[in-house]
């Protein structure tokens, strides 16, 4: 797999978590090409290649990028924040997966413009068929935007 080949962006801190996510995804053969993030300075420099990512291209973005929000370096909210305003990944679906049960974080995030707001469930089996649903939803069932509009930049 080459990073510009990433369906997924998985945006996670967690290693369980991390292994839980892609057990699920890998075994209802919904996705391979996951590329997983430790940290949402990480995250910026993926989806914006630059830094180590800086060989990308835009016109090779994730069908979906499912980010935690408490993240070392920059967190969540302000990855979403810098996807949402910037016009090459404004188009980019994201689903938050958290174990926060703050509201304050679920009303910030739609207002930053989130696709998806999903708390983690504890229990494993719940969580792997949360997992398998947002897989499904957003790799099968979801028609992305076409790639070039990825790169249009829209007025406002």
């Amino acid at each position: 797999m080459t990073r510009e080949d990433a369906e997924i962006l998985l945006v996670e801190d967690n290693p369980r978590d991390v292994e839980l996510t892609l057990h699920a995804l890998r075994r209802e053969n919904l996705c391979n090409r996951i590329q997983v993030v430790r940290d949402g300075e990480e995250a910026l420099d993926f989806l914006l290649c630059r830094g180590a990512y800086s060989h990308r291209s835009f016109d090779a973005p994730p069908k979906l990028v499912v980010l935690d929000l408490k993240l070392p370096k920059i967190d969540g909210l302000e990855v979403l924040r810098h996807i949402k305003n910037d016009h090459r990944t404004r188009a980019i679906p994201v689903t938050i997966l958290t174990s926060s049960k703050e509201d304050r974080d679920l009303v910030d995030s739609y207002k930053l413009g989130v696709n998806s707001y999903i708390q983690k469930p504890v229990d494993f089996d719940q969580f792997r068929d949360t997992v398998k649903q947002l897989g499904l939803y957003w790799l099968v069932v979801n028609q992305p935007a076409p790639s070039g509009a990825f790169l249009r930049k829209q007025s406002e």
